[in-house]
């Protein structure tokens, strides 16, 4: 590694540990300055990589890659600091990416965001240098799933022609390539037949249609969706009622449809073999483009080179509530905090800290201090949710945590000086249900 990179490595690692975000894992950094080659990278990139703890053999790479313009870019930053998305990357032994480029106003997306101008290659290189660091050698082998917000859903769509042997599976958050091909704006890509294998969900927000600004992101899934379905390509479409082009809720519907193509795709844990298994037709389901009830494969009707493709029942289930709703319900309770510590300061304040997993299928709200049977506080007292369900890591424009990122704390300012009182902590997640309480 050379030496600014290493620089870079350790400057923004300090920087990342500050956020004190104790989820069970390790965060690594790597920075790029801009290439000064021709066909490299026009603009800088950070790439910052989270690593669950406990995994003998990491099997993917879950890549959540923003979209265009320097407020992209910046939401970027804080992507592998997502409890939630953290939680699927933990299920599947995989690693958390999240790359932020450093492109100025007055710079053309398309110089990144064509992975064929450099940013392919210098993602590969960022994979062999957190191998490095993490002490990882599978990262320069293991699979992607990569989720990708406008210009990432452009990202995603060309690289799902350049490496679809890669890619476990794609969302297309808003964003394609397609009508910049059809346009020639962009050189056509080839289609190997290894592309047309990869589950794939396009989803826009319904109010894009209409939008003169944002239908370019409208055509672009359904052009997207067209294209591959006629090819007999696994691939959906869930248009999200309630939005634009902000992601809002879509991450309730992406989660799990990640977690039923790693189910399907992943090759067995100890596998030697890094060959992406089909997704199985026997678990499909399908429905109109128009929305209809979707039923297993066996049993549709329609033509099937014009359907939705879903992965399975359970995932069908989903689909059919987000596509009315424009999220999704949950009745289960999150998981209830670990490593629950309490310190008692010099000034008699009592600091409670913990470390949280988020609940799998709607996150992390907040949560409840008690102390001594008693609600003591919650934290955040206001969990703010201006794209989306309040959360306590409130999520951004760009499905990402906004700054500053809370840490996992609660200081008691009204400890009595010599008593002991009992403390819990409770998770809340974002439907409002509880965690069985955590003590110290």
């Amino acid at each position: 590694m050379s030496l600014f990179r290493c620089l870079a490595f350790c400057v923004l690692f300090v920087l990342g540990t500050l956020h004190d975000c104790r989820a069970a894992g390790r965060y690594f950094v790597v920075e790029y300055p801009a290439s000064t080659e021709t066909r490299g990278l026009q603009m800088g990139v950070t790439y910052t990589l989270w690593v669950p703890d406990d995994v003998k053999t990491l099997r993917g790479v879950i890549v959540h890659q923003h979209g265009c313009g320097t407020g992209a870019c910046q939401g970027g930053e804080t992507a592998a600091y997502d409890f939630h998305w953290q939680a699927l990357a933990k299920k599947w032994d995989c690693a958390l990416l999240g790359p932020s480029y450093h492109q100025a106003e007055q710079q053309n997306c398309r110089l990144w965001c064509d992975p064929r101008n450099g940013s392919a290659a210098t993602f590969l290189k960022s994979l062999e240098d957190f191998a490095d660091q993490a002490q990882r050698p599978e990262l320069r082998r293991v699979p992607w799933c990569i989720w990708g917000h406008s210009g990432g859903g452009f990202w995603g769509s060309l690289m799902q022609t350049v490496y679809p042997e890669r890619i476990v599976a794609l969302w297309h958050r808003s964003g394609g390539a397609i009508n910049a091909w059809a346009k020639d704006e962009i050189p056509r890509p080839e289609f190997p037949a290894e592309a047309f294998r990869i589950p794939t969900m396009c989803n826009p927000g319904l109010k894009e249609r209409d939008d003169p600004r944002m239908v370019g992101a409208w055509t672009a899934g359904t052009g997207l969706f067209h294209l591959y379905r006629t090819q007999g390509a696994p691939i959906g479409f869930a248009a999200d009622p309630r939005s634009s082009h902000e992601c809002a809720d879509s991450r309730y519907l992406a989660i799990p449809f990640f977690d039923a193509c790693l189910e399907q795709r992943l090759p067995e844990p100890g596998s030697d073999s890094q060959t992406l298994r089909p997704v199985d037709p026997q678990q499909a389901w399908l429905s109109t483009l128009s929305g209809s009830k979707p039923v297993p494969a066996a049993e549709f009707k329609g033509l099937e080179n014009e359907s939705v493709w879903l992965p399975n029942g359970r995932f069908a289930a989903l689909w059919e509530e987000y596509i009315r709703v424009g999220s999704v319900s949950d009745s289960t309770p999150p998981p209830a905090p670990s490593a629950v510590r309490i310190r008692k300061n010099e000034d008699g304040a009592v600091e409670l800290t913990w470390e949280a997993e988020a609940d799998f299928e709607s996150g992390i709200r907040c949560f409840l201090i008690r102390k001594n049977g008693s609600l003591l506080a919650q934290y955040p007292e206001k969990p703010v949710g201006r794209y989306g369900r309040p959360l306590f890591q409130s999520m951004s424009y760009h499905d990402t945590p906004e700054k500053p990122l809370l840490p996992l704390k609660y200081v008691d300012q009204n400890a009595q000086p010599g008593a002991d009182a009992v403390y819990e902590v409770v998770t809340v997640n974002s439907v409002g249900l509880e965690s069985a309480p955590a003590k110290p």
